[in-house]
């Protein structure tokens, strides 16, 4: 680890006024120290905002919820209101991670971690997100954990969050705060940018920007909330496919299907014309099937992500099944 000059923030402003390209805020730290012991992020100061007030409250809001950005994982996930009216929430952050992470991992950080590819965790490899220009050295190389939707020839490496993807499912907006003090709120799905010819911009977050909350809107009554992540290992392994759902049935009928994906592209993906296509068709193996057919990419961007076009198929029919209650009718076993 290079040294670094740590500087604790007295409020919103002085942290803002402290940061500069070569900063860095610090909160929970769960990823950022992974990551400076290795030298893949190299700051030459941190910014401790842990301490500021009212960020890590969780406050009723318009019939929904503010969530502050130093809100623990733990907290969130086990918060009684976030288990009522948003489960596919909670189910997410707790697949995630391991315990000891989600009780010092903050919201802002868990939206802001980084990729879990293995040539931007490498120094000795190229890697346009880690160092642009340099090329990307998963093209050619090992692809099993890489995107399968939204990549470019720049940079084919997805984004590892679980909570994010349910946040996208949900509606969530994130509230961010300017140097100056001004708030703008961004839907969590407008957050990230897709890598293009810049993989090293991620977010739309301007320099001296802190995410300060995510504001969740009012439940939906009567809808059933899922969320379903496949993994090479049953705790604390990343998403290869995660698929977050939310229902709402009439009788044998989907009247509104609301879906988002994980551990397939840059950034919790959603898909609109899959929603719509689901919206008004009966709860059957073949709606779901043409769901499937329509978000499902015709071909792999990379030979070793190839497994994931029929592994997501799979997931997203039997999280489907689930949320429309369908596998406790039929047999579920056939193949998919």
């Amino acid at each position: 680890m290079r040294p670094f000059d740590y500087e604790r923030a007295t409020s919103l402003h002085d942290a803002s006024e402290r940061m500069s390209d070569a900063a860095a805020i610090i909160a929970g730290g769960t990823n950022l120290l992974d990551l400076m012991k290795i030298q893949v992020m190299t700051p030459s100061r941190l910014v401790d905002i842990s301490r500021l007030d009212g960020l890590d409250r969780i406050d009723d809001h318009d019939g929904g919820l503010r969530i502050g950005a130093l809100v623990t994982n733990t907290a969130l996930a086990t918060d009684p209101r976030v288990r009522a009216g948003w489960p596919v929430l909670s189910r997410a952050i707790l697949a995630g991670a391991s315990a000891q992470i989600r009780n010092k991992a903050t919201t802002g950080g868990n939206l802001l971690q980084r990729t879990r590819c293995p040539y931007f965790y490498d120094t000795a490899m190229a890697c346009n997100k880690r160092a642009p220009g340099t090329g990307c050295s998963a093209q050619g190389g090992s692809g099993r954990m890489l995107a399968l939707l939204g990549t470019s020839e720049d940079c084919l490496a997805a984004h590892p969050s679980d909570m994010a993807v349910a946040l996208a499912v949900l509606g969530a907006s994130v509230e961010i705060t300017a140097p100056s003090g001004e708030l703008r709120t961004l839907p969590v799905t407008q957050l990230y940018t897709l890598p293009g010819n810049r993989p090293d911009i991620e977010t739309d977050l301007k320099q001296g920007e802190i995410i300060t909350a995510v504001v969740l809107p009012a439940p939906r009554p009567g809808t059933a909330q899922t969320y379903r992540k496949v993994r090479d290992r049953a705790s604390y392994a990343f998403a290869l496919v995660s698929v977050a759902a939310v229902v709402l049935m009439d009788g044998d009928t989907i009247a509104e299907a609301s879906l988002a994906f994980g551990g397939i592209a840059p950034r919790p993906w959603t898909d609109g014309s899959v929603n719509a296509l689901l919206a008004g068709a009966e709860a059957s193996d073949e709606s779901f099937a043409r769901a499937a057919a329509q978000l499902v990419p015709d071909s792999a961007p990379h030979p070793e992500t190839e497994f994931k076009r029929p592994l997501l198929r799979r997931t997203l029919i039997a999280t489907l099944r689930e949320a429309t209650g369908l596998a406790g009718r039929v047999d579920t076993a056939r193949s998919l």
